[in-house]
């Protein structure tokens, strides 16, 4: 097959390229350069140079030509924007959602097609597979649990999974990174990114702060009404986020958030326990098949990681949904997407929409 492959300079991707590659097919590399200057200036040196030596190192390991594709506007009106906004209106977004089907698998779409390159497929180093059946493209999760990120695809639509191919997602973590020393990669040995997706060397705490900047407020305890702190402003936190709290007898956790007086309310202890629910609503969610499905005994993932709750999906009309786990959680957060499976297929996802109650 002709294939373009999305790489980023971690190990990944580079094994994505090599075992395609090695299967005898016809590979491009593209990279895209999404990085934006001016907002980012705070960080010095340009961070992505490293990132740009290893994609080009293993391109020519490989003999595979190498495209370097500018998206600093793409990258801007479809996923830093809408972050933003999310975050002032004390949402919580996640910007790998839009990066994959926005951009990964949106833009550079249109852009293959605006400059008419063909390929069979588009190949990325994502933990996930496809899987034909009854002429629909499934998108399956990888058999890695932890590494899995089907979640982050679950915006996808039947025509982006159809295109998409992911050449390590039969592959637990471990195997990936014997095969990155079979291969001899320049790269085998680099750690994984833990950053805002395109941008991994960025903390989104230092992104939020750069465009936000800081807004003192107070912390206060949950019930009590007693003013524990101070924050520097309500974006910085999240519903069941522990870290960051800085304040001593803890475990301390955030309960909600009132984005007029810029409060923060936590709880400690039992007390957080307390504050758990297990249902919401959930508004238009992306159904990766076209339709929604007919049952609604489901699995659902709040948040990416192995944890998934058996729940009941009820339609409400007008393309919500309620959605009873069969169990409490502390973190469910107005503008995290809750995303559906029936055993290892991912059907989908949407946006939570509820907000905590006024207190």
């Amino acid at each position: 097959m002709k294939i373009a492959v999305l790489v980023s300079g971690g190990v990944d991707s580079s094994v994505a390229l090599a075992l395609l590659k090695e299967a005898g097919h016809d590979v491009t590399a593209y990279y895209m350069k999404i990085w934006l200057e001016d907002e980012l200036r705070f960080l010095g040196d340009c961070p992505w140079e490293e990132d740009l030596k290893y994609v080009r190192a293993v391109s020519q390991q490989f003999d595979v030509p190498l495209e370097i594709v500018p998206f600093q506007k793409e990258y801007w009106d479809r996923v830093v924007g809408y972050t933003l906004a999310e975050v002032q209106a004390g949402r919580t977004p996640n910007p790998d959602m839009l990066c994959n089907a926005r951009v990964k698998f949106g833009a550079f779409y249109e852009y293959l097609e605006a400059q008419g390159k063909k390929y069979d497929k588009i190949a990325t180093g994502h933990y996930a597979q496809t899987e034909e059946r009854d002429g629909i493209t499934w998108l399956k999760m990888s058999p890695d649990p932890v590494k899995d990120q089907t979640y982050f695809l679950s915006q996808l639509s039947q025509e982006q999974v159809a295109r998409a191919l992911f050449p390590i997602g039969g592959y637990p973590k471990g195997e990936v990174r014997r095969l990155a020393e079979k291969f001899q990669l320049p790269n085998a040995k680099r750690k994984d990114s833990q950053g805002i997706c395109f941008l991994g060397k960025i903390p989104f705490d230092e992104f939020v702060k750069f465009h936000l900047g800081v807004k003192p407020g107070k912390l206060i305890e949950e019930g009590t009404g007693k003013v524990l702190g101070e924050h520097e402003g309500f974006w910085y936190y999240t519903i069941g986020q522990r870290k960051g709290i800085r304040l001593s007898g803890g475990p301390w956790y955030v309960t909600g958030k009132d984005l007029e007086k810029n409060e923060v309310y936590i709880a400690h202890g039992d007390r957080y326990q307390a504050e758990a629910r297990d249902t919401f609503t959930v508004a238009n969610p992306n159904w990766i098949a076209g339709s929604a499905p007919e049952k609604t005994a489901l699995l659902v993932k709040i948040r990416h990681g192995e944890k998934m709750y058996p729940a009941e999906v009820t339609p409400l009309g007008a393309g919500r949904y309620r959605v009873r786990l069969a169990e409490k959680d502390h973190g469910i957060a107005a503008g995290q997407f809750a995303v559906f499976y029936d055993g290892d297929i991912c059907l989908g996802g949407g946006v939570i929409e509820e907000e905590y109650a006024d207190r």
